[in-house]
């Protein structure tokens, strides 16, 4: 892993910082583990925009990745490292001993030909997936879940991992990316390790074009729209626009949005940070 810096030869390159790419091994997908992903455009099903600065892009092919790792007691050989465009970590195609093919999330030093398992009894090493009750404290984990049996949710793009600090009973305690300390189910799964490419936060697009290839469009500020079209539109001049609030008025840094009546709460010990 790593990241490239480009000479300044020209506009477009004199900003770019991307990936080194090192880690793959192959620039070739698993057909049977592809599925067509059709573009909207940000339109609904009448046609209508609903969500702006949306469109265009390159045309990708979804990656069907195994987030639930339910395969317990069968061991699985790492076959390659891939790219995915769906998502900013690597991915990793594994082979089951009875010869069923997945992609998972590829964990930072995983490499090709490396063993895994899932489920419960095994080794807390890389690439593994166990129950929240099975490993020990202080460990590094990704690709959790929230609910049993639902999926990995919580710590899946590059470079991110939680840390499981105690356990109290049915409960474990996670330190989340964000800096949230929360209660999860000891009968979920994680899987041990960091989440690969790491490097990603330190990428630059360089030029606009890189953004619209990934299908992202220009984005109006809304201090530079009318009355009609932003609350922060509007005035003589270059106005400041005032308290800063989206489009729908509702107002941003520090106005807070979560519902104190969640059912979730209770399950929540420290807040993310500010």
């Amino acid at each position: 892993m790593g990241v490239r810096k480009f000479k300044p030869v020209t506009p477009g390159t004199r900003h770019k910082i991307i990936g080194t790419f090192d880690e793959l091994t192959t620039s070739k997908p698993e057909k049977s583990l592809l599925a067509p992903l059709k573009k909207t455009g940000g339109r609904n099903n009448e046609g209508k925009m609903t969500i702006r600065y949306v469109g265009g892009g390159h045309k990708r092919m979804y990656r069907i990745v195994d987030f639930k790792r339910e395969k317990d007691g069968i061991q699985a050989t790492v076959k390659t490292i891939e790219y995915d465009p769906n998502r900013s970590a690597r991915i990793a195609l594994v082979v089951y001993t009875d010869g069923e093919k997945r992609y998972i999330i590829a964990p930072n030093g995983l490499k090709v030909g490396q063993k895994i398992n899932s489920g419960a009894g095994i080794a807390p090493e890389i690439g593994n997936t166990l129950f929240l009750s099975e490993i020990p404290l202080g460990t590094v984990v990704h690709n959790i879940e929230l609910h049993p049996g639902q999926g990995a949710i919580m710590a899946r793009s590059a470079g991110t991992y939680a840390q499981l600090i105690a356990r109290e009973g049915k409960y474990a305690i996670i330190k989340l990316p964000s800096g949230e300390t929360r209660m999860i189910l000891v009968t979920c799964k994680a899987t041990i390790g960091t989440v690969s490419n790491a490097d990603h936060s330190l990428e630059q697009h360089g030029k606009a074009g890189r953004r619209r290839w990934l299908g992202r469009r220009p984005r109006n500020r809304g201090v530079v729209m009318n009355p009609v079209d932003h609350p922060m539109g509007g005035g003589e001049g270059r106005a400041s626009g005032g308290h800063p609030r989206s489009r729908k008025g509702i107002p941003a840094k520090g106005y807070k949005t979560r519902n104190p009546k969640k059912n979730s709460s209770k399950f929540i010990l420290e807040r993310r940070k500010k």
